[in-house]
């Protein structure tokens, strides 16, 4: 296992040399070994898989002439092809309605910062600049494959930069503390009450929660693992069981007591819980962590939809919080509010940033303090008492 200079493991194949550069070593089906070095180690461990992933499909040429449509439909077939179909399906969508239309037709080694910029100058009208910035993303980290891959000498994206600020940290939606109480009150009649009432006191995301099964929970140490997610594909419909949203997300939550509650009480009702068929299956997923296959046993959910003895579908969700959300008597919200209303509440009640990183399972501070932490006026009010109390 490859070490970091101060001995922390960073992946096998990978070091860290003196200099502060990161060394990828990988020996193919030969016995040839090749090295690069890299000034990240994400950089580093995707060359690495990118590398053994060519050596196990030799038969696959990629030539430096092929034009951009040919290499965004290699490289998301074939190199990009275990990340969460989600984000597969952003690149998709982002790269057919902006990138195709100026770059699709040019060759890799044509493409100028130019007619990358004129992509984000075409959008900035029409589109919000949280979906430029989804573009910018998806064709920097298509060109930076090509980059690592020898296909092409330069990126095109250096010192391409977009203009339309991304939605402001205000207008990102999270409850108040009285839109919360409003909230629960109304949710304890429901049925999805312990849903809701988990991911305010942990901060899952929604495929985290409702990809939870036993195996996850350390009664012992009173700890909730987070490595596998679970969603609905309504285009296949099937259930599909897959990593969580990045390596950083891998992550071990210790439970408050409500949440340990929670989960005793649900633990407490399996024995009379109604299961559907489907609950019969399982499901096979790659672990980001080790490259290996894993699994999910679906009759081992956590939580079950009490009607059908199936999980509940991820927009059904949604659904079901509208009609809570009319009953409390407050703006509309969607499931991901209640992960950035846990940041919230964690940020008020004095849990700092770093500590919240690792609860939310973000790679980095930034992410964190930039997109899940505000300030309520409830709090501003709090820090104007504290400053005017007498020190004692």
């Amino acid at each position: 296992m490859g070490k970091k200079l101060k001995g922390k493991e960073i992946g096998k194949g990978i070091c860290q040399r003196k200099d502060g550069l990161y060394a990828a070593r990988f020996v193919n089906r030969y016995g040839n070994r090749t090295t690069k070095y890299f000034s990240t180690i994400p950089e580093a461990r995707n060359w690495l898989d990118e590398a053994k992933y060519t050596d196990n499909h030799e038969d696959i040429f990629v030539s430096s002439d092929m034009t951009v449509d040919e290499w965004f439909n290699f490289w998301i077939e074939n190199i990009v092809c275990d990340l969460a179909p989600n984000t597969l399906r952003n690149y998709r969508e982002r790269y057919t309605r902006n990138a195709k239309p100026i770059l699709g037709r040019l060759k890799l080694c044509e493409v100028k910062p130019l007619h990358c910029k004129m992509v984000f100058n075409r959008m900035d009208k029409d589109y919000a600049g949280s979906t430029i910035r989804q573009t910018y993303i998806t064709i920097g980290t298509m060109f930076k494959s090509a980059l690592m891959n020898d296909l092409i000498a330069k990126h095109p994206m250096d010192g391409v930069r977009y203009t339309k600020p991304v939605r402001a940290v205000s207008d990102i939606r999270f409850l108040t503390v009285a839109e919360q109480e409003k909230f629960m009150a109304v949710a304890k009649r429901s049925h999805n009450y312990f849903q809701y009432a988990l991911m305010l006191e942990t901060g899952l995301r929604t495929g985290e929660m409702i990809g939870l099964t036993w195996d996850a929970i350390d009664w012992e140490k009173r700890t909730l693992t987070v490595n596998k997610t679970l969603e609905y594909r309504y285009k296949q419909k099937h259930w599909r069981a897959g990593p969580p949203k990045t390596l950083q997300s891998y992550r071990t939550i210790p439970l408050t007591q409500r949440a340990y509650s929670i989960l005793e009480m649900i633990a407490s009702r399996v024995g009379e819980r109604k299961e559907s068929e489907l609950l019969s299956q399982t499901l096979e997923y790659m672990d980001r962590r080790t490259g290996q296959k894993s699994s999910l046993v679906m009759r081992d959910l956590v939580f079950i939809n009490f009607r059908t003895g199936e999980p509940a579908k991820n927009s059904s969700y949604d659904t079901h919080l509208y009609k809570l959300c009319d009953e409390a008597e407050i703006k509309h919200f969607s499931m991901h509010v209640l992960r950035h209303t846990y940041a919230t509440r964690a940020i008020e009640r004095g849990v700092p940033p770093k500590a919240l990183q690792k609860l939310l399972g973000h790679a980095s501070i930034k992410t964190t303090m930039d997109r899940y932490v505000h300030v309520t006026d409830e709090a501003l009010s709090e820090a104007i008492k504290r400053f005017e109390s007498p020190k004692s």
